[in-house]
């Protein structure tokens, strides 16, 4: 039976060097002896937006599949910097501490560009740990965030607020307050999964550090490299949800200068392809990681 192993990442001292991830592994009831999924989540989200996916990729590929808490991110630690070259450094350094080999790195959204920055390092731990790579509605691309994700920031400062003025006593409390910036339940449940209550005794709290995502904000539309700086020659797959904007018409031609043996496979889905279109995007994972 396919269960979850989770680890509490160790506080780093430093700022400035690479920390250990949180995590959660998927192991297969039956290996396949291939190497390993590594998953990456999106901007304020965490390992287990993938919990289900990742047992069901343990199976249906025979690989252990690790799914990782992202700096700043779920049961990660909370340090700056919060810019893509710091958490691929993190990546980087999860796949040497897990020994990992013949590894299939997927990211979602911002996922998906420290996934992309990872695979475009000149870091030479991981240069032959990584076989495939795969972004999931996210171009190697420079642009200003979207508006709705800047101001999920002023979203979870306004429930901090109601939670120190005594209003929130109850998620579906939050849920009243984040609704004035976010229309869409599916959506705002998704962020409410960052509001912990670590006792019934105690008040509710954010598990994110919202004032060091706030600085971050700005940077998480930027990318590291310049197109024609680097290249990643080993076979990557971009999916895109088709009623999305993030891969599009004017950054599409970055896929292939950043990765040259690339292909584009579109779902009828919108940014978070994975949950709205599990199905399809399960069987593009296995078919892509079974050409490894």
């Amino acid at each position: 039976m396919c269960t979850p192993r989770r680890e509490l990442a160790r506080r780093s001292a430093s700022t400035q060097s690479a920390v250990d991830l949180a995590f959660e592994r998927h192991d297969p009831p039956e290996p396949s002896g291939k190497g390993s999924l590594v998953m990456l989540h999106g901007l304020f989200g965490s390992s287990q937006n993938w919990r289900s996916l990742g047992k069901a990729l343990s199976r249906s590929t025979g690989r252990s599949v690790h799914c990782l808490d992202l700096r700043n991110h779920g049961n990660s630690p909370h340090v700056e910097p919060a810019d893509y070259t710091s958490m691929a450094g993190d990546v980087s350094r999860y796949l040497v501490n897990n020994e990992l080999q013949d590894v299939v790195l997927v990211g979602h959204s911002m996922g998906g560009k420290v996934a992309m920055a990872l695979a475009l390092s000149d870091q030479p731990d991981h240069a032959d740990r990584l076989a495939r790579l795969v972004s999931v509605d996210m171009a190697p691309n420079r642009g200003k965030i979207s508006d709705e994700f800047a101001s999920y920031i002023d979203a979870f400062r306004a429930v901090q607020d109601a939670i120190e003025a005594g209003d929130v006593s109850s998620k579906s409390d939050a849920d009243k307050v984040l609704e004035r910036w976010e229309p869409t339940l599916a959506v705002r449940q998704f962020l409410a999964t960052n509001l912990v209550r670590p006792t019934a005794k105690e008040a509710f709290r954010w598990r994110i550090p919202v004032d060091i995502l706030a600085r971050a904000i700005p940077g998480i539309g930027d990318f590291p490299y310049a197109s024609g700086e680097r290249t990643f020659d080993r076979p990557t797959l971009f999916i895109k949800g088709a009623k999305s904007k993030y891969i599009n018409r004017k950054n599409e031609h970055l896929l292939r200068e950043f990765f040259p043996h690339s292909k584009l496979e579109v779902v009828d889905a919108g940014h978070w392809v994975h949950s709205e279109r599990p199905a399809d995007f399960q069987r593009l994972i296995v078919e892509f990681a079974a050409e490894a």
